[in-house]
């Protein structure tokens, strides 16, 4: 929201005591997040700001809070807002209400779509919103050479988004292979943020490898699956986010990390989280309550969740509840199982009992709602030529975005492989959306649980490109051109019927519609996926991912199937339809 200037010296007449506070609240039991305290005080609030904290009795508002905990505001230190397939503005309302009054956002997603435009277009989007948005300059667009985004942000973008004041530095350095390799782009980007926060992205990196990419710059990482490896990046400077989004599930395996003399250096981070999760689960208070039934201190918990990202991001005046800090705080009864009863954002009351008390209305733009260009497709584009007796194809691991190169014998079918669901073997192609150049990489995905039918997204990480699978050939061409229909979405199909879609038109990954009914045709079309065999939590969160050629070990992109970890062609893609 806008920043009105300060009164300063009323907020230390109002400190000292010799003015009313705008609010008082009373008879707290404050989470003090710099000792570790809880202190029974009142709290003061003047110009948006905590005045001070101790015996005050006057407020120009006061409200008895009966001893409940005052607690300060969550702030998630990675999340990318596409994934929650909402707008800004119902973000905000969704998350605000459960706590959450700050996010440093990677907009790598709308990047990838739209290069800075589409950047500028979201941060846009927050604007006089109760919540704090900040954002990290996307880093890897495209991902790789093996992805066809539908823009390129390179070192002079990258140098020109860092002038914006919303943005705090670069975001996640996937391409630790060019890092390491001394590629010039990477490290071009990297000279344009010294100085500036440097977001890691560095998944198993370890030893002497893991020595060279923090020499670079990166201080932090969020791809940490394994403890010893937490330990590792933790020994060498790194701030350790431990992820515990929709897909990716790291909390239980990286908690034990978190101790007396290591807490500093950690925090909670969501990266992608589904609407469906915000709605039925929460955001980073169920981050925390899940740390807490697991043997956290709940200060502990809190700390992580407010204090330690505010400290990694130097972001002054937030995370703690303190003189001269902002008001962002929310009131719960209880510290084992926290749930925000009252929050309050520079000190006004923005959220109560788990609804919103503000309204958003989402602004749009023409050119956001038409980015979807697909080439027609035929039924021979989807046949699947390999000379090799063994296929590598992708296997999906679990509640994890890695995946494993897997070598089968692939059925076939006058020559040409075919799917095989009692192998749980399905076709998986994606398709260049942003330009119609008609480019098309196909391959098989073992894990994803289909018998019949396909599906398809046009959120498809990092390029988004439309990635779809499926069983039946006719099935997938239906997908594709349901979601062209709907100019971006999620979509499954059985048996020449649409079963399910959610219309996502900004920019093909985003709904303005408000969350309960994005939550609603989610839940629909992930159930119509189950009924089709599909066992994951998330379906259409787990079909992103197969695309993403920076996470090993195998994926599928435009360009064919590719081992993410040296980033080499297996099997190349071909051009179909074309414009």
């Amino acid at each position: 929201m806008g920043v009105k200037p300060m009164d300063r010296k009323r907020l230390v007449r109002v400190a000292l005591g010799e003015e009313p506070a705008d609010l008082l609240l009373a008879n707290a039991r404050v989470v003090n997040v710099f000792t570790a305290e809880v202190e029974r005080a009142a709290v003061a609030v003047a110009e948006g700001r905590v005045a001070g904290i101790g015996r005050y009795t006057r407020g120009r508002e006061v409200i008895n809070l009966g001893g409940r905990y005052l607690v300060p505001g969550f702030i998630d230190g990675h999340i990318h807002l596409e994934s929650t397939l909402l707008v800004p503005q119902e973000f905000a309302r969704a998350v605000v209400p459960r706590g959450t009054l700050g996010v440093v956002a990677d907009p790598h997603e709308v990047a990838n779509v739209g290069g800075l435009r589409a950047v500028r277009f979201l941060i846009d989007q927050t604007r006089d919103l109760p919540m704090d948005f900040f954002f990290q300059m996307p880093s890897c667009v495209p991902a790789s050479p093996l992805e066809s985004a539908g823009a390129a942000v390179g070192p002079a973008e990258v140098e020109q988004g860092l002038t914006w004041p919303e943005v705090l530095g670069l975001g996640e350095l996937m391409n630790f292979v060019g890092v390491l390799a001394g590629a010039d782009d990477p490290h071009a980007k990297l000279d344009a943020a010294r100085g500036r926060v440097i977001d890691g992205h560095a998944p198993g990196l370890t030893g002497r490898r893991l020595n060279a990419y923090a020499a670079a710059g990166p201080r932090s990482d969020h791809e940490t699956t394994r403890r010893a490896e937490g330990r590792d990046k933790l020994r060498r400077g790194m701030f350790l986010f431990i992820r515990e989004g929709s897909s990716a599930k790291n909390l239980a395996e990286l908690l034990p990390l978190v101790t007396d003399r290591t807490y500093h250096r950690c925090g909670f981070v969501t990266d992608d989280r589904s609407c469906h999760d915000i709605m039925g689960e929460g955001h980073l208070d169920h981050v925390v309550n899940l740390a807490v039934r697991r043997g956290l201190n709940p200060i502990r918990a809190i700390q992580l969740a407010s204090f330690t990202t505010a400290n990694y991001f130097r972001l002054q005046d937030l995370g703690a509840i303190g003189p001269g800090y902002w008001a962002n705080f929310f009131v719960t009864a209880d510290l084992a199982e926290i749930r925000a009863d009252e929050v309050f954002y520079r000190g006004r009351l923005v959220a109560r009992g788990g609804r919103p008390l503000f309204e958003a209305p989402f602004r749009p733009e023409e050119w956001a709602l038409h980015t979807v260009n697909l080439p027609d497709l035929r039924p021979e584009d989807l046949q699947l030529e390999f000379s090799g007796e063994r296929f590598p194809a992708v296997e999906i691991v679990p509640d994890q975005i890695v995946t494993r190169l897997v070598e089968v014998e692939p059925p076939r079918q006058n020559g040409r492989i075919t799917a095989d669901p009692n192998r749980d073997l399905a076709k998986l192609a994606v398709i260049e959306r942003h330009h119609r150049t008609g480019r098309l990489g196909i391959g098989l995905v073992k894990g994803l649980g289909l018998k019949r039918g396909a599906m398809a997204s046009t959120i498809g990480h990092d390029a988004h490109n439309l990635v779809v699978a499926g069983i039946s050939d006719g099935d997938i061409l239906l997908a594709v051109e349901t979601v062209r229909r709907l100019q971006g979405g999620l979509v499954v199909v059985a048996d020449g019927q649409v079963l399910g879609e959610v219309p996502l038109p900004v920019l093909g990954l985003l709904s303005p519609e408000p969350l309960p009914v994005v939550r609603k045709r989610l839940e629909e079309a992930e159930a119509k996926a189950r009924e089709l065999g599909c066992p994951h939590r998330a379906p259409f969160t787990t079909l992103s991912f197969l695309g993403l050629s920076v996470i090993p070990e195998v994926r599928v992109t435009d360009h064919g199937v590719v081992d993410a970890r040296t980033l080499r062609v297996l099997v190349p893609g071909r051009t179909v339809g074309g414009r």
